[in-house]
Formats: structure tokens, sequence, C-alpha cells
């Protein structure tokens, strides 16, 4: 399989507050294709099933059910997915959680309510 050079990326958005799906996907679908889940295990099982691995996996770490922790060492445990970034969505101000998030692996954090400057600024980043 190739891939385009000018194909557009992909990007998962994961968060179980619908406004943030919402908000998110009206910024960014400009410039990227947006596939969104309003749970880990939702987020998990699309991209499982149809291996699909995205260019940048966008998660909230406080969600029910299964935290963004838990979503993330399964990510990572998926031979696919393993290499694609991810960055927290989050509203945790802790820094011992960020030290922690960034010696598992994680791209980056963007804190909640972000800026959609930020945002999109950030997204760019990783995905370069």
């Amino acid at each position: 399989m190739t891939i385009e050079p000018n194909a557009r990326k992909k990007i998962f958005l994961v968060d179980d507050d619908e406004m943030h799906l919402i908000t998110a996907e009206l910024f960014l679908k400009k410039e990227y294709d947006i596939f969104k889940a309003k749970s880990g295990k939702e987020a998990l099982e699309y991209m499982s099933s149809n291996k699909f691995a995205p260019n940048l996996i966008l998660l909230d770490i406080i969600m029910p059910e299964m935290d963004g922790w838990e979503v993330f060492k399964r990510i990572k445990a998926i031979d696919f997915l393993r290499n694609v970034p991810v960055v927290f969505l989050t509203s945790v101000e802790d820094e011992s959680e960020k030290k922690r998030a960034y010696q598992m692996g994680i791209a980056n954090f963007i804190q909640k309510p972000f800026n959609m400057t930020e945002l999109l600024r950030n997204v760019k980043a990783v995905i370069k």
C-alpha cells in the first residue's frame, strides 16, 4: 500500500464530553480527517477491528469505565498502534501526573478547556 504524500492526516478524538468532541472536530476538520469515540473502549474496538492506525490520538484522561491511562497502555500494547503518538487532553494540572505521562511515552498534554489555536499548534507539532 502506498501513501500519497498529500493525503490528509487522520486524528482520532477520544473524550466522553460531547461538547469537547464537537468543538475539536469543528476546528480540526478543515485540515484533518477526524474520527471520534466517546469512550476508550469504543476507540480501541474501532481501531482494533478495522486495523486503523491514525496519525494522532487525542485522548481524554478522566473518563468513566476506562480512563485515559488504561487506554494509553492498551494502545501501546497493540503492534500496529504502538508508534501512533498520543496527546492527553486533560483538566489535570498535577505536575507529577504530567511527569508520569511523559515517562510512559505520551507525546504532549493539552490543557482543558483548550484554546483552539493552541490545540492546532500542538497537533501540527506532533503530527509532522
